[in-house]
C-alpha cells in the first residue's frame, strides 16, 4: 500500500438543518488501499461516501483530494478522478453495451468498444453485451454499474453497499473484480454491513457510529483486537439500535 494520503480530511462535520450527521477530527485514505466503513443503517456512512464523491460541501471544515484543497466548486478534471457504485445502479436504456460504454464516449476514448467489452468480459457478462438493460437481472445490472464504473480507471472506486441483497454468485463475481481493481492499483472506499466481506477484502476497516468513526485500524486488528468495546459489540453483533 502506498503510504501517501490521496484524500485528508480535516475537521470535517455535516449538518442537515440543526442536525449533525458527520462528525469527522481527522480521515486519511491512503492511495491504493481499500478501506471498508461499517456501521448500522443511518450510521453517517452514506453522507461520508458523499462528500468524498463531491455531491455534497462539508458544513465546515477542510477536504483534500490528490493535493487540492476543495471548496464548493470542483474542478471537472478532479470530479472524473472518483466514481461510486450505488446500491441501487442507475442503467440507462439501450444496451448493456452501450452503458458500460458510456463514460468512454463522453472521455471520446478511441477505443470505446473494445475497452468496454472488456470491461464486461471482466465482470463475466460478455455474453450479454447485445442484451437490453432493462432486462438484467439485480446482481446483472450491480455487475455492469461496476464495469462502468471501473473502465474509465477511476483513481478511486467509492462503493455503498455493492452487494446488498445479491445471491452469493453475484456476490462472489463482484468481490472478484474489486479485489482485482484493487490489487491493479485502484483506491477503494467500500461501504457494507456485511462485516465477513470487509474481512475478505479490506486492507483497513473503520465503524461508524452516530457520525463519527470510533474505531480504524487495520483488518486483522480490527477485528481480533478492536480498542473500543463497542466495535466489539458490533463484531459479536450484540449491539442494539
Amino acid at each position: 500500500m502506498n503510504t501517501e494520503s490521496i484524500y485528508q480530511l480535516e475537521a470535517i462535520q455535516q449538518r442537515y438543518g440543526e442536525r449533525l450527521v458527520l462528525d469527522i477530527p481527522s480521515l486519511q485514505i491512503e492511495r491504493g488501499e481499500l478501506l471498508a466503513l461499517v456501521g448500522p443503517s443511518g450510521a453517517g456512512k452514506s453522507t461520508l461516501l458523499r462528500i468524498l464523491n463531491f455531491l455534497e460541501t462539508p458544513t465546515q471544515g477542510q477536504l483534500r483530494f490528490a493535493g487540492h484543497t476543495l471548496g464548493s466548486r470542483v474542478p471537472l478534471e478532479l470530479q472524473r478522478r472518483v466514481t461510486t457504485v450505488f446500491q441501487r445502479p442507475a442503467l440507462l436504456s439501450g444496451s448493456v453495451l452501450d452503458n458500460v460504454a458510456y463514460g468512454l464516449r463522453l472521455r471520446r476514448h478511441p477505443q470505446v468498444r473494445e475497452r468496454a467489452r472488456e470491461a464486461l468480459a471482466a465482470v463475466g457478462l460478455g455474453h450479454l453485451a447485445r442484451a437490453a438493460a432493462h432486462t438484467l437481472s439485480g446482481g446483472e445490472a450491480q455487475r455492469v454499474a461496476l464495469a462502468r464504473a471501473l473502465v474509465i480507471t477511476p483513481d478511486v472506486l467509492l462503493l455503498d453497499e455493492p452487494t446488498a441483497n445479491l445471491d452469493p454468485a453475484n456476490v462472489a463475481a463482484i468481490e472478484r473484480t474489486v479485489a482485482e481493481a484493487h490489487r491493479r492499483g485502484t483506491t477503494i472506499m467500500l461501504v457494507t454491513h456485511n462485516i465477513f466481506q470487509a474481512r475478505r477484502l479490506a486492507q483497513r476497516v473503520a465503524l461508524m457510529l452516530d457520525g463519527r468513526i470510533i474505531e480504524l485500524a487495520p483488518t486483522e486488528t480490527f477485528f481480533e483486537t478492536p480498542h473500543d468495546p463497542r466495535t466489539t459489540a458490533f463484531i459479536k453483533g450484540d449491539m442494539l439500535y
